[in-house]
């Protein structure tokens, strides 16, 4: 191995040994095990692709599967890819065949109840159509809504009637709601950006991100397509979200970026409140938005579309002045998700530009990568981290396919 790779490798042990036991939840919050984004449900994933990445013992990826599963697995109309039962059917579908068997009955009941889910939010989110009404980013983002939910089926019933559905919701989404006379963006939310009530954001807000805003349906409907599962009105929905991206993308010196987040004020003056660009995350900057273009260009043929998001995604990730912002190792807004998503890119990419990203990148994560901080999980903590230290380490793509949670693969 090279020194940056034994570097890695050592960084990685200590991550190994940091998530080596699983902690009870806390006594108020027994669902907490069963959450992909803080809980062992998410850290188990790190033990699934160790193991099937360099084998040795199950133990320490079963331990933390069986810590995720303990309690009442929730599948009320609340859970979604990161909490309940479509997170540990998620995790079920990392697990190797070598060790499948272990988990068969579990996963056959899990699957059912995720189906049963699936109908019932779909149901809901077209009668709220129907009404009207605005969504809340529940209803269809990639952590808690109904892509989320597309992204665990695709992997597991591609050719199912209950992901037929989700992207013909999607497609529903993304023609435009008239409340109170104003046309708004089929996804508008009614609420701020931090799911409440602010005087900054009256009349809810459209969102960008990958996380939590119209990037998400774009990258599920982009996947989809990109293995032949198509549905009415798909590529056309594909355009519409595409469109809007290209009606609010801003040119700086660094390249095309995108606002977070957009007010009824900023959709009246066509102008967003943001005056430069934010940090480059997967969460909700430049690195997911780019993703999701670059994967509707493959998906959509369209080289020209493919093109231009490699280059703002190149643009984005070669500027100071915009990596100065990312200040964490984490998957959601720090390295951790740049990296894994600029692998993924890279892999894909017509620019050779786009081949220089990962290893810099990956170096950049080492560096800043520090066992413990800020806490255990995926999202947001150690797991994460560890997770794309796997892929810097080996220079390969996921043997478990672990980041479809973010549909970046």
């Amino acid at each position: 191995m090279t020194e940056p790779a034994v570097t890695t490798a050592a960084i990685l042990e200590q991550y190994s040994a940091q998530l080596a036991q699983p902690a009870l939840p806390p006594p108020d919050e027994p669902w907490a095990g069963q959450s992909l984004a803080d809980g062992a449900a998410g850290i188990s994933l790190l033990h699934v692709e160790m193991v099937s990445r360099h084998g040795g013992s199950w133990r320490p990826a079963h331990r933390w599967i069986t810590a995720a599963a303990a309690g009442r697995i929730s599948a009320a109309d609340t859970a979604g890819l990161f909490l309940g039962a479509p997170a540990l059917g998620f995790v079920l579908t990392t697990v190797p065949p070598s060790f499948q068997h272990l988990y068969e009955p579990a996963r056959r009941t899990l699957h059912q109840h995720i189906i049963d889910l699936t109908h019932r939010r779909v149901d809901a989110a077209l009668a709220r159509i129907d009404r009207g009404d605005l969504p809340t980013f529940a209803e269809y983002d990639l952590f808690y809504g109904l892509t989320g939910i597309g992204a665990y089926l695709l992997r597991t019933e591609p050719e199912g009637p209950a992901l037929e559905r989700i992207l013909q919701y999607l497609v529903a989404l993304t023609r435009p709601l008239a409340p109170d006379g104003r046309g708004l963006p089929g996804w508008w939310v009614r609420h701020d950006p931090a799911r409440g009530e602010s005087p900054y954001f009256p009349g809810g807000h459209g969102n960008f991100g990958a996380a939590h805003g119209i990037t998400g349906p774009l990258l599920l409907l982009a996947q989809a397509l990109r293995r032949g599962i198509i549905v009415n009105g798909h590529q056309d929905a594909m355009f519409t979200i595409c469109a809007h991206l290209d009606a609010w993308c801003q040119h700086g010196n660094s390249g095309p970026w995108w606002p977070e987040h957009i007010s009824r004020r900023d959709l009246d003056r066509r102008r967003p409140h943001h005056d430069a660009p934010a940090r480059p995350s997967w969460c909700y900057g430049t690195t997911g938005i780019a993703r999701a273009g670059q994967l509707a260009g493959i998906a959509l043929c369209s080289p020209t579309l493919q093109k231009f998001y490699e280059d703002a995604l190149y643009c984005a990730l070669t500027d100071p002045e915009q990596l100065a912002h990312v200040t964490d190792s984490g998957l959601c807004h720090g390295w951790a998700g740049v990296y894994q998503t600029a692998t993924r890119a890279a892999a894909d990419a017509l620019d050779p530009r786009l081949q220089t990203l990962p290893r810099c990148l990956g170096n950049t994560l080492s560096a800043n990568a520090q066992p413990g901080l800020p806490g255990p999980g995926l999202i947001n903590g150690d797991a994460g981290t560890a997770l794309a230290l796997t892929t810097h380490a080996s220079q390969q793509a996921p043997s478990t396919g672990w980041d479809a949670c973010l549909l970046i693969n």
